[in-house]
């Protein structure tokens, strides 16, 4: 049965092929090419990146490709898998929109995210901090052009 609502903090994350659940503090971003909310996304989402290097996993849902595409032209640097349909991870983690943004760790979800929503976002990336002793890095700020929320 596929859930109907996003895994929330405290539940089992699923395994993500070549994630390690020992590897520590990860960040999913699930998305597709063709959303705008995606594209806007992605620059920020490539800033925390570089915030928590390593930290961060893209999960498309269009073919490899597609993918490196658009990584390419965001400027995504973190790896991104391929979940095509049926969207196996995409409907473990109960993704309903994308943008959507997990914090796993420790085999559970510690934090989601859907859409874009600065608030939550930033909230995503503080506790990222706290888990890894980085620094935070805030993934937008008031002023930067976009908008504090926008519905995936």
């Amino acid at each position: 049965m596929v859930p109907l609502a996003p895994l929330t903090p405290g539940s089992p994350a699923p395994p993500v092929p070549g994630v390690e659940e020992n590897e520590g503090p990860r960040a999913l971003f699930f998305y597709k090419v063709t959303c705008p909310v995606c594209r806007m996304a992605a620059p920020k989402v490539e800033a925390f990146e570089r915030g928590y290097p390593g930290r961060i996993l893209g999960i498309g849902q269009d073919p490899e490709p597609e993918l490196a595409a658009f990584s390419e032209a965001s400027g995504m640097t973190f790896p991104s898998l391929s979940d095509l349909r049926p969207f196996p991870l995409s409907n473990a983690y109960g993704i309903r929109t994308v943008p959507t943004m997990f914090l796993v760790d420790g085999g559970l979800v510690q934090a989601t995210v859907e859409a874009w929503d600065r608030n939550g976002l930033n909230a995503l990336s503080r506790e990222m901090a706290d888990r890894t002793g980085e620094p935070f890095a805030p993934i937008s700020r008031d002023g930067d052009g976009l908008p504090p929320f926008r519905p995936g």
